[in-house]
């Protein structure tokens, strides 16, 4: 298995060209706009980590805390070779408008480990992240930050970071973060929650659109966290999801994958690579694949000038963190593509975590089907506040969810002032 480790570029000048966008739309304050293009704190820690033959092996780690005029800095981990200052600047930015375009009381924050997962045993990995958690103990917390799961990490390194952390404190405090096990605190409904999101906006998206959802043609790109447990979910309301792929590559098939098969098939072999119930195909045809919706679900700078004129799906909802460059975005809205941008459409997995913080602070716990039924109300109201933010403007769906995100950052700033 050769996977595909080519490393994104260029995401934070993306992610301000989309605040510089949305600031000319809205006639944003000088002030906010200047503040609101650097981060608050960027923090960067070497990781000393003893391996399993003894050496010991120095990794890096960053966290970036972009904003906390709204409330405490959300925003996920991810373990990968590819991670920099830049690309965790981007996505702790984008946090901080995916949290205000559903109107959940936090601002943006992001953070990674710069090494390769896949290679490291449990015990490195565990090793690692609580010597990475003790680096971070003065600047993450309940009231200050609150780190969560996101590329190649899961319930179990959050608990080890929740453990060191509280560790440290000297007492539980399970509010540290967020997408962790159940038995320390974690929320039921966390695993699906951004999968699940994405299908609430695809869903009154196609609606929108007036396209039918039964039978709708589906493409999904990344079978991970997300992207498997979307595609699970959409299945479900009737959909029929004609292609998947990870960094192994994709398969194809015109009536429709056996998910549930699949699905179990990547929990025993981890990767797609050798399932038998589709064609063959590369991550670049799957994206140019005909169909209804295209959910690109796994890194950033997937859809580019070089793919953009030719993807053919009449709707794009994007599952990642900033999958279509800004150029590449204009090509697909010029061509009538109908796109749903990560802020709002990915949603999900931050809105559950809000739940599951706040499950943590009062020590009182919802059932699942509370928490999904109040999920699917935040991400349909976000959606329709976005959709007629975008009518009013006369603009398209990124240009509305960015409005909408940065005037309600803006608003938080003006009346807390700027300090001194």
């Amino acid at each position: 298995m050769a996977a595909d480790l080519t490393c994104p570029t260029n995401v934070l000048e993306s992610a301000l060209q989309q605040l510089d966008d949305a600031a000319a739309l809205v006639d944003l304050h000088p002030d906010v706009h200047a503040k609101l293009r650097k981060p608050r704190r960027t923090l960067t820690v070497s990781i000393p980590t003893r391996m399993d033959d003894g050496r010991l092996e120095v990794f890096t780690g960053i966290r970036v805390q972009h904003n906390m005029d709204r409330g405490p800095c959300k925003g996920g981990m991810r373990y990968h070779p590819c991670v920099t200052v830049d690309e965790v600047t981007a996505l702790a930015m984008w946090m901080t408008w995916k949290c205000a375009v559903v109107n959940i009381p936090y601002g943006g924050g992001k953070g990674g480990v710069i090494c390769e997962p896949m290679q490291m045993s449990e015990r490195e990995l565990e090793n690692m992240t609580r010597r990475f958690a003790s680096e971070l103990v003065e600047i993450i917390g309940p009231e200050q930050d609150i780190p969560a799961p996101d590329v190649n990490t899961d319930e179990r390194v959050m608990g080890w970071l929740m453990d060191t952390y509280s560790m440290q404190k000297g007492y539980s405090v399970p509010a540290v973060v967020t997408g962790k096990p159940i038995a320390i605190g974690g929320s039921l409904g966390r695993a699906k929650a951004t999968g699940r999101g994405i299908v609430f906006v695809t869903r009154e998206a196609l609606r929108t659109r007036g396209i039918p959802v039964e039978g709708a043609r589906v493409v999904v790109q990344g079978f991970g966290k997300v992207g498997g447990a979307f595609a699970e979910l959409v299945e479900e309301l009737g959909a029929k999801v004609i292609a998947v792929s990870d960094v192994t590559g994709g398969l194809f098939n015109a009536n429709g994958l056996p998910i549930g098969e699949l699905s179990a098939y990547t929990k025993q072999n981890r990767f797609i690579e050798g399932f038998e119930g589709g064609e063959p195909i590369t991550n670049e045809e799957l994206l140019t694949l005909e169909c209804e919706v295209l959910v690109p679900a796994a890194l950033e700078n997937v859809l580019t000038v070089a793919n953009a004129p030719h993807v053919s799906a009449k709707l794009v909802v994007e599952g990642a963190n900033g999958p279509t460059t800004p150029e590449a975005g204009r090509i697909l809205i010029d061509r009538g593509i109908f796109l749903v941008p990560d802020i709002l459409a990915n949603a999900g997995g931050v809105t559950v975590s809000y739940f599951e913080w706040c499950q943590g602070l009062q020590m009182l716990f919802w059932t699942e089907e509370e928490v999904n039924r109040r999920l699917e109300d935040v991400m349909v109201r976000a959606y329709h506040e976005v959709h007629g933010r975008s009518c009013d403007l006369q603009t398209d769906m990124r240009n509305a969810a960015m409005a909408v995100a940065v005037e309600r950052v803006a608003e938080a700033i003006m009346a807390r002032g700027i300090y001194p």
